[in-house]
């Protein structure tokens, strides 16, 4: 088992990266938001799942440990496999997708590409009292927090809100963007949100 890679990242693909360690390129597939903090040139320490079958050999990495936990549940279910697993974390940030599976949204779930409605239910069933309650809010300056904290960052999420997307996406991705910076407007926020949920 490979449970963790630190190396130098060599290139960065569309839906993985290369990392040289050892003197080893070792691909590893990623998460969206894993695969935006690498760069190509600069260091990197993945937290990785190492997955062999048949006709592969496939060597899955995530920034926190917190996104592996999610990739451990959602890949334990019948019929998701870890490519799967990947495209859903890919969709929505961790606290998005772990407030779905806790409150039984199979809706939000199979928004995700390639998640049926029969999966969806099938995760809710299965993962429902298994996802720890504090994966659903998203870190706010090394924090967990349920909404934004600033004026700007509730005015981003009626926005949000009034355009159609989904409550727990919206609230999750503007708290990890005022996480990262603070100081954003209420139409900066928007904008970068519109990036992040389209």
């Amino acid at each position: 088992m490979i449970a963790y890679l630190s190396g130098v990242v060599r290139e960065v693909r569309e839906n993985s990266a290369v990392v040289v360690a050892g003197g080893v390129g070792y691909e590893v597939q990623c998460p969206a938001g894993t695969l935006a903090k690498l760069v190509a040139g600069q260091p990197a320490e993945l937290n990785t799942r190492f997955i062999v079958r048949e006709d592969a050999q496939l060597l899955f990495g995530f920034a926190d440990t917190d996104s592996v936990r999610l990739f451990d549940l959602l890949t334990g279910v019948s019929g998701v496999g870890p490519k799967l697993g990947l495209a859903m974390l890919s969709a929505m940030p961790v606290s998005a997708l772990a407030q779905g599976l806790l409150s039984g949204d199979a809706k939000l779930l199979s928004s995700v590409s390639g998640v049926g409605k029969k999966t969806a239910e099938r995760l809710v069933l299965e993962l429902q009292g298994k996802v720890p309650e504090h994966l659903a809010a998203p870190a706010v300056g090394g924090v967990r927090a349920t909404r934004p904290v600033t004026t700007e960052g509730r005015d981003a999420v009626d926005a949000l809100l009034a355009l159609g997307f989904r409550e727990a996406g919206v609230r999750a991705v503007v708290a990890e963007l005022l996480s990262a910076e603070p100081g954003l407007s209420a139409d900066a926020l928007i904008r970068k949100g519109l990036g992040r949920l389209r």
